[in-house]
């Protein structure tokens, strides 16, 4: 059974509170038996609004249902790329490379 969210938690204890204060007032009852019922009918009313509070919906893309028939993956094969043919000499000996030394 999953917890109860904080807006249950709310509503019941919400309609627990003022239905017994207003049972109480409208009864105006003195003894302990009646006081008893009053409290437990207003406890009863409580967990009834409490359960019926309507629930946060999931995310979309949690309830999102998988797709019927998945595309056929394609099979991709690397392809040799040709490089640009170097000159033996050039290859051999690089050239220098001079930098300025500043001002």
């Amino acid at each position: 059974m999953p917890r109860p969210t904080a807006a249950q938690l709310a509503y019941g204890s919400c309609t627990v509170i003022f239905s017994t204060l207003a049972m109480l007032l409208l009864s105006q009852t003195s003894s302990g038996l009646g006081i008893a019922v009053i409290t437990l009918s207003a406890l009863a009313l409580g967990l009834l609004v409490a359960m019926t509070v309507p629930l946060p919906k999931p995310e979309p893309s949690a309830t999102a249902p998988a797709p019927a028939t998945a595309p056929a993956p394609v099979e991709r094969v690397p392809v040799q790329r040709e490089t640009a043919s170097v000159s033996a000499s050039a290859a051999a000996a690089p050239e220098p490379v001079r930098e300025h030394a500043g001002p």
